[in-house]
């Protein structure tokens, strides 16, 4: 590989590690025919799997020239940093390198804006065809919409790639407007409109004729920046529950704000990335979307902000001990959910193996319950006492609060934590 080359990858590569709105695929498309490449249903991320099996993706950026001059953004007009911009015709050769010598399994695409969106979005899109329509590449590829381009080159982009996303960046309209002057939200939005109304669409044209293409079919995602501004934790959730309202969105993405420019006034003088909130609205972002919570629940005028001590779920028990105990051989699938230290996949264990037998502290640890939390807040066979009534809330935090959460990590390099309660 020419040394030019190497220097263009190094440098649009660092300038798209910030962007973390990438994930499971979500989709599976067979080889055909004389083909390169599959997606899997499995997911194409650029992390670790449960089961420990690393698989990636080339996450890179067309260039890194921008018209724009976001305050919060590595790569704005006015940062005096190394610049470079590949040929739609490199950066599919690149791709392909990369996959015939098994670094990658599928290509994240961004780009910044040059001349105009319209403009961009062609250049992106000819990336994607030479990879589609020259070498037959079946691998998962997931691109950028960029705001402001016409809805035929999204939809043109949407018949080619698995899944396309548009970042919000900044969750208000008036924080959107101090530290991007060159953005609005309609302006965000309208791609995200498109891409659901052609989805849409598309659903139906297959009904009709099962040979069209699918368009997205791994859907939608969005990133929200947070601590650069000044919104709470309730102001962002409502958001989060609106965009999950739409069929298309499949993910929103919650990044913690990383000064990586010189000094702005505009922006928040941080000495560490906001890590542990960023996890806390991961999780309750779970809750929103699998324990069936609503975002009131969560967060609401009285509690505007999660409690970075213990998870949403925790500090929701604590705040509604009229809601236990739940008895785990009696009550709802619904209600067992909802007990700290039992998630979706044990709630359903517990339900199965009731029919067969009453459940007792034994049968509930094979199942995988975290009785450490679990315990407050249930009664079963064999376990009459109910804890929660015998201790205080201020015991049950400091007991079951998450202490490893409040060492912030201090890599520089955004990364999505794991779920693990």
């Amino acid at each position: 590989m020419q040394d030019k080359m190497i220097s263009k990858l190094e440098i649009l590569a660092e300038s798209a590690k910030y962007d973390i709105s990438c994930a499971s695929s979500g989709t599976s498309r067979s080889n055909k025919n004389k083909g390169i490449g599959s997606a899997s249903r499995c997911g194409i991320c650029h992390s670790f799997t449960a089961d420990g099996r690393c698989v990636s993706l080339l996450k890179i950026m067309l260039t890194n020239y921008c018209m724009f001059d976001c305050a919060y953004c590595i790569n704005r007009q006015s940062n005096d940093i190394p610049r470079a911009g590949f040929t739609p015709k490199e950066l599919a050769d690149l791709t392909i390198e990369f996959y015939r010598r098994n670094y990658i399994e599928g290509l994240f695409l961004s780009s910044g804006i040059v001349r105009s969106a319209d403009h961009t979005m062609e250049k992106m899109i000819r990336v994607v065809k030479i990879l589609r329509q020259e070498y037959h590449f079946n691998g998962y590829i997931h691109m950028k919409a960029i705001p402001g381009a016409s809805n035929e080159l999204i939809r043109e982009a949407g018949l080619l790639v698995d899944r396309m996303s548009v970042n919000l960046e900044i969750p208000t309209e008036r924080n959107l407007k101090l530290l991007a002057p060159d953005k609005d939200h309609q302006t965000i939005y309208q791609p995200m409109r498109h891409i659901q109304q052609n989805l849409l669409e598309n659903i139906e044209d297959r009904k009709k004729l099962k040979s069209t293409p699918k368009f997205v079919p791994a859907g939608q995602s969005t990133q929200v920046i947070i601590g650069a501004t000044d919104e709470t934790d309730n102001q962002i959730l409502q958001l989060t529950a609106k965009l999950y309202k739409r069929p298309s969105m499949k993910r929103v993405y919650y990044s913690g704000f990383i000064p990586v420019n010189s000094y702005d006034k505009r922006l928040p003088v941080l000495q560490e990335v906001p890590r542990v909130r960023e996890n806390r609205l991961y999780q309750a972002d779970w809750l929103l979307r699998f324990y069936d919570f609503n975002v009131d629940e969560i967060v609401n005028d009285e509690h505007p902000d999660l409690d970075l001590t213990v998870d949403p779920k925790l500090s929701w028990a604590i705040r509604n001990p009229q809601f236990f105990p739940v008895d785990i051989n009696r009550d709802s699938y619904r209600k067992i959910l909802r007990v700290p230290g039992i998630g979706v996949k044990s709630a359903k264990l517990i339900v199965m193996a009731r029919r067969h037998r009453k459940l007792n502290i034994e049968a509930l640890k094979r199942i995988g319950v975290v009785l450490k939390r679990a315990q407050f807040f249930i009664v079963c066979h064999e376990m009459r006492t109910y804890k929660l009534l015998d201790s205080s809330a201020e015991y049950i935090r400091l007991s079951l609060q998450d202490q490893p959460l409040i060492e912030v990590n201090k890599d520089p390099i955004p990364q999505q934590l794991v779920m693990g309660w």
